[in-house]
């Protein structure tokens, strides 16, 4: 099979990847080891996030530090034996989300967080994905004077880039939110993300477009990608593939092809699990909630309502360890009534995360015809169609829709 580019990873990135270089006329294989949007793209939260101006941070405070360090928290945990793999990289972290560190990733995701609703929309309407999507924003909850003081920046920076917020008084969430218990401070209300009830579903829809556009879809393993001559070939089933373009979008899997190619990327697996539960009774969860003291979100999804998690630093294909799911059952039947499990196991996922917390979109240094859509960390399905439209714009040369700079790969390997 001969076409003019190979994306090689079916998830939200490289499906939308896929679907803006084929509305530029390029003929375009997709290819995966297994169906579009199972991996990493079926498990998250189902948010659109506008307002993503605040990583996932290096605690300064010491009790913080304590509390992970002694492995006790909910928001993060570690596999001891993971650990000397992955401080090179929190200590990387720790210097890049100091406050100008902060300021500098608000201003460059808000290039691609300022259209993520917007393209999201429009493809949603083209793939008849519209039953997917809420439009009535999510909430994020504080239990704490403290922990809703902490989140002065995030409001600081969403005033900065113009998005919307308000602020809520209890009784203002029990309006909205009438299941919910427990005590909260103060709850934030961010109306101009959009939520979906099935990711999964969403990206399964956007590949169905691309089929139906003329796109082709295909089982194969992105580790077979080889040179001939000035083409890709890839073995996929049935046969091969060959294009003069491939686009690694593989996620958490990418520097399994890239460090074969000579480029080494800061990459870690940031884990995470989700369960889903039913209600009790005739309570009804209307929109995704943060509980922010506890980092863990509770999202309404067609199977139920999912409890996602936080972190997990762990080897990247180490067996499931689900301990903070089984944490913040009883903190989240605290704050809405859960009912019994949906689920046989918990699902288990892979985050893309790189130090910086930015992606890598563009070209591969030193590698022709090798492009780069990975490391979205937290927010690839947010990101996946608007970091798709910017590959396409550059693979194809045509003006950009953001500014490429912040996401160039050459970032990591600067002399």
């Amino acid at each position: 099979m001969k076409v003019d580019v190979i994306v090689l990873g079916a998830g939200m990135v490289g499906v939308s990847a896929a679907l803006a270089l084929q509305k530029r006329g390029r003929s375009v294989l997709l290819v995966d080891r297994g169906e579009p949007g199972e991996e990493t793209s079926f498990g998250n939260a189902g948010v659109i996030e506008r307002e993503g101006f605040v990583p996932v941070a290096f605690p300064r405070k010491l009790k913080a530090l304590l509390r992970y360090g002694l492995n006790l928290s909910t928001e993060a945990h570690y596999h001891p034996a993971h650990l000397p793999k992955v401080v090179p990289w929190l200590m990387a972290l720790r210097r890049n989300t100091d406050l100008p560190g902060i300021e500098a990733y608000a201003a460059a995701n808000d290039l691609l967080c300022r259209h993520a609703v917007a393209e999201h929309r429009a493809l949603a309407a083209e793939a008849g994905a519209e039953r997917y999507f809420r439009q009535d924003g999510w909430i994020r909850l504080y239990r704490s004077a403290e922990s809703y003081a902490e989140a002065g920046l995030l409001h600081r920076l969403a005033d900065q880039y113009g998005v919307s917020y308000r602020v809520l008084e209890p009784a203002e969430l029990a309006a909205l939110e009438p299941h919910l218990r427990g005590r909260f401070h103060k709850a934030v209300l961010w109306p101009e993300s959009d939520t979906v009830s099935w990711p999964g579903g969403v990206v399964k829809a956007y590949a169905e477009l691309f089929r139906r556009l003329g796109g082709k879809v295909a089982r194969g393993d992105a580790r077979s990608l080889a040179r001939a001559g000035d083409h890709w070939t890839v073995h996929i089933a049935g046969g091969s593939a060959e294009a003069p373009q491939v686009v690694a979008a593989l996620g958490a899997w990418t520097t399994d092809l890239t460090s074969r190619l000579g480029l080494s990327f800061p990459l870690v697996p940031k884990r995470g699990y989700h369960m889903h539960f039913g209600a009790e009774g005739n309570a009804v969860l209307t929109r995704p909630v943060v509980d922010n003291d506890y980092g863990y979100v509770l999202t309404p999804m067609e199977r139920g309502i999912r409890l996602t998690t936080g972190i997990e630093f762990a080897d990247r294909d180490a067996p499931p360890t689900p301990r903070q799911l089984e944490r913040l059952r009883p903190i989240a039947r605290g704050i809405f009534p859960l009912a019994e499990d949906r689920d046989a196991a918990p699902w288990l996922g892979r985050r893309p995360a790189l130090p910086d917390s930015l992606p890598v979109i563009g070209a591969a240094p030193g590698v022709p015809g090798l492009w780069l859509d990975f490391g979205h960390g937290h927010l690839g399905f947010t990101q996946g169609p608007i970091s798709g439209r910017l590959l396409a714009d550059l693979v194809t040369g045509e003006p950009a829709v953001v500014d490429p700079k912040p996401f160039r790969a050459e970032r990591f390997f600067r002399a």
